[in-house]
């Protein structure tokens, strides 16, 4: 059991039978009353974030997540296929369990499954991408007001915002929290 003054970003804990990662957290002590913990934590099976706050003499279970590092291959309709590099073992997930991640995965991308006593929980990309710009507009000359973007789809039929001065064909770095552009590969 962890005292709810000993959490940390990044860990995972067992609310009420649901299973939280603790995305970030505050500790306040008010002048007047006891302190308490406000705690923004993301739901592990539904992907949703809640923000709870607890008083400061709460405990709760710690859940071990184990993580797997796999390929990603390909996929066949809802169905995606993954291979655990260090055992050969194909891993299918469906649509709903890869969710929105679907629209960054590139064949032969490295990605993380997550799991808890079993259950699938989902993936967990890495923080940025590479990707081919396969379309967007040309750049129009002298229009070069400050931070312009423009629509640019990668090869997954991702959409992206980019400056003017990328062209199809080029590299690009995505950030996957966001879906945003980083910087040229």
């Amino acid at each position: 059991m962890i005292n709810v003054n000993d959490i940390k970003n990044g860990m995972t804990l067992i609310i009420e039978g649901n299973i939280y990662q603790v995305v970030e957290f505050l500790h306040v002590k008010p002048g007047k009353g006891s302190a308490f913990m406000k705690t923004k934590l993301k739901n592990l099976r539904t992907g949703g974030t809640v923000e709870r706050t607890f008083n400061t003499n709460v405990k709760f279970e710690k859940a071990n997540i184990t993580r797997s590092n796999v390929q990603y291959l390909y996929n066949t309709g809802a169905t995606y296929n993954f291979m655990n590099m260090e055992t050969y073992e194909q891993i299918e997930l469906t649509e709903e369990q890869v969710g929105d991640n679907k629209k960054f995965l590139l064949e032969n991308l490295m990605v993380d499954i997550v799991m808890y006593e079993g259950e699938l929980l989902g993936i967990i990309l890495p923080d940025k991408i590479e990707f081919t710009v396969v379309e967007t507009e040309p750049a129009v000359k002298g229009n070069t007001t400050n931070n312009a973007l423009k629509d640019a789809y990668v090869e997954t039929g991702l959409l992206v915002r980019v400056p003017l001065f990328i062209e199809q064909g080029e590299k690009i770095l995505v950030t996957t929290a966001d879906g945003k552009y980083s910087s040229r590969a």
